[in-house]
């Protein structure tokens, strides 16, 4: 049986590159990005969750845009795993690793209705641009400003994602 715990440790395997940042560090932002990353694949299905199952009378504008949220996270996933790659690591984003690594909370399975779906939808963005704005600060202490520069953009996005979401649900002033 190919359990976890029995299968090798990829965390200290590092291609060589002739990228100008030490191997310390590059081993550093790889565990780094790896663990965003495990966020983000279990962002996108969470996505994925909430487009296949969501009803009530806001039906198609929330199927569309969790299908949105769905596409640019899937970008997000691309863009740390070639970064992780680029660094000579290993993208660890098979779902059994990013499920087990996520620091998201689970998502509800029985969630049916538009409003919750919207809630839990706006509290697992949250949760991941914390974690990024987070990944911002780690990469600049680790001197590098492109790995900086790529949470940055996802967070970028991230927000706006969680605007268009949370304006489902917040009445007018």
């Amino acid at each position: 049986m190919n359990t976890p715990a029995a299968r090798p440790s990829l965390k200290s395997k590092m291609f060589k590159t002739r990228i100008d940042i030490s191997q310390d560090r590059r081993a550093r932002l790889n565990s780094l990005m790896n663990r965003r990353l495990a966020d983000a694949v279990d962002l996108q299905m969470q996505m994925k969750q909430a487009h296949w199952n969501v009803k009530g009378p806001h039906f198609i504008g929330l199927h569309e845009l969790f299908d949105q949220i769905d596409e640019a996270v899937e970008s997000y996933v691309d863009l740390i795993a070639e970064r992780i790659v680029q660094l000579g690591g290993i993208a660890e984003g098979a779902v059994r690793v990013s499920a087990s690594r996520s620091r998201l909370e689970e998502y509800s399975l029985i969630i049916a209705d538009g409003s919750a779906h919207v809630e839990a939808v706006a509290k697992a963005l949250s949760a991941f641009g914390h974690e990024v704005r987070q990944a911002i600060d780690q990469a600049d202490e680790l001197g590098d400003a492109d790995t900086s520069d790529i949470f940055t953009e996802i967070s970028r996005g991230i927000d706006k994602w969680l605007w268009f979401v949370e304006a489902h649900s917040q009445a007018s002033c």
